[in-house]
């Protein structure tokens, strides 16, 4: 893997060894862990350019025949739950709004696996006018990041002046029964601020919010450690207008610690991707947009399923590559040792 460009890099998409791996149909991997939750990125296009993510003339595009159809992603999404333990399956980008066939891809998974979560990461621009389609297709739920209800700040973070758009999208996939709809919000050092008042903003409209650690997955790698904004950092700057009681996690593998606000039962989450890893409990796989699978948001190597695919691999000689892939899966990210290197894909090309 060498070149690099705006985020995308060349990366050798290689074969994954199953030496020492048990015999088991599950996503496992060398450190006990078990991957149950997809994430299919379906595009590197958006219609933002935040900061933390993308550069401001956003990431170069992928050919159209290179992106995974809608058949495709519904045929690696039936294979993940029918033949290596996925439970619960989320779109994500860039943005998913951009691909225009977006309802078919959801339609096309909710036909062939009946019955599984069918979620999306979304900027919610423009989910407005596509909300009640999505949910008729078979989507379930939506995550929507949204960083300040400050208009100046979310254009400076953005570099898009489109919160009025964003803020419709969330009122109209509660409206068509999207619940619950949750807001991610990424901690930076320009927004800490309103922190408290994008809280206040969630509950008044009746949805779930979760703060994140910034990572170190922006396409400038601008990030540094000693920039971030931590989540205690986060709980000083709330503990003036609200009372928060941590009631820790329900399941070992969600990223988000729940803390009740003012007694509950309407809760705030936060996501310590860096400061109170994860990592030992991570149960995610990802596909990227070009349909290659991704162990960890951390680790550019990358096994090659669309060409497989495309060559005339069956089912279970996929599914076996599937697994490779997780069984090489790394510990975790290791943002805190001397030799961490950032991934070569920003957020925006690997999809979250």
């Amino acid at each position: 893997m060498t070149a690099v460009a705006m985020g995308i890099p060349t990366v050798r998409r290689d074969a994954s060894s199953l030496a020492g791996r048990p015999a088991t149909a599950f996503l496992v991997d060398r450190f006990g862990r078990t991957a149950r939750d997809l994430r299919v990125s379906v595009t590197e296009k958006c219609s933002l350019r935040c900061t933390y993510c993308m550069p401001e003339e956003g990431l170069p595009p992928i050919p159209a025949d290179e992106l995974l159809t809608p058949d495709e992603i519904a045929r690696i999404v039936g294979i993940g739950v029918d033949l290596a333990g996925i439970r619960e399956v989320r779109f994500t980008g860039g943005e998913p709004l951009m691909r225009s066939d977006l309802e078919k891809i959801i339609a096309a998974c909710a036909q062939r696996v009946p019955g599984v979560p069918l979620s999306m990461t979304t900027n919610a621009v423009g989910l407005e006018h596509r909300a009640a389609a999505l949910v008729a297709a078979g989507l379930t739920r939506v995550n929507v990041s949204l960083d300040s209800v400050d208009r100046a700040h979310f254009a400076e973070l953005t570099r898009r002046d489109r919160l009025p758009s964003v803020l419709a999208g969330i009122g109209a996939a509660a409206d068509a029964g999207l619940a619950p709809v949750k807001v991610n919000a990424v901690l930076m050092r320009e927004t800490l601020r309103g922190a408290a008042d994008l809280l206040q903003w969630c509950l008044d409209a009746g949805v779930e919010l979760r703060f994140i650690e910034q990572m170190p997955l922006d396409a400038d790698h601008a990030w540094a450690r000693e920039n971030m904004v931590t989540a205690q950092e986060l709980l000083a700057e709330l503990a003036p207008r609200f009372t928060l009681n941590s009631v820790g996690r329900d399941d070992p593998s969600a990223p988000a610690e729940e803390w009740t606000v003012d007694g509950g039962p309407r809760t705030v989450g936060i996501i310590a991707s860096v400061t109170r890893s994860f990592c030992s409990d991570c149960d995610r796989t990802r596909m990227t947009a070009e349909g290659t699978i991704r162990s960890c948001l951390f680790s550019d190597r990358e096994v090659d399923v669309r060409a497989a695919l495309r060559s005339g691999a069956n089912d279970h000689e996929l599914a076996e590559l599937w697994r490779g892939a997780m069984w090489n899966k790394w510990a975790g990210h290791g943002i805190d040792a001397a030799d961490f290197v950032p991934p070569e894909r920003s957020m925006g090309a690997i999809g979250g």
